[in-house]
């Protein structure tokens, strides 16, 4: 499990574009990386919504921010259309990202568990140690837990 003061987990995913974005890319700038249930649906849509509306305050800070689900790329390309994201979305179909930052588990939903994905956030640092975990995610007023 993923803790304050480990390294970030290696990882390589494409983002919406096809490109493959690895751990050792983001090491630089600080960085948000935050995981989301699926495109489209209401609470990930007012979540990504209200980092967009928040973006320019990311980027003052010195952050980039990167989104992740299990949805394929062509479901990331019209989730970021349809809402004008600003951050590359990055898919994660097998699930090994989501299980390094231990963002995957178990979900009751109604008294039936299931496996799936978990709302959390990471923030790293410049170096890639991870400085802050958001596991009780408000998904309209996230960018304010965050920044």
């Amino acid at each position: 499990m993923l803790q304050v003061g480990d390294k970030m987990p290696s990882f390589a995913a494409a983002d919406e574009t096809g490109k493959m974005v690895t751990d050792k890319d983001l090491i630089g700038k600080k960085t948000v990386i935050y995981f989301y249930p699926k495109d489209s649906t209401p609470g990930c849509t007012a979540e990504a919504c209200n980092i967009r509306d928040n973006y320019h305050a990311f980027l003052a800070q010195g952050y980039q921010v990167y989104g992740v689900s299990k949805d394929s790329e062509a479901s990331h390309v019209k989730f970021k259309e349809k809402y004008a994201l600003p951050f590359p979305l990055l898919s994660d179909p097998t699930t090994e990202m989501l299980q390094a930052f231990g963002a995957w588990g178990e979900k009751r939903n109604y008294g039936k568990v299931s496996m799936g994905t978990l709302r959390k956030t990471f923030v790293f640092n410049a170096e890639g140690v991870l400085e802050r975990i958001i596991e009780k995610v408000d998904t309209k007023n996230h960018a304010a837990q965050i920044l």
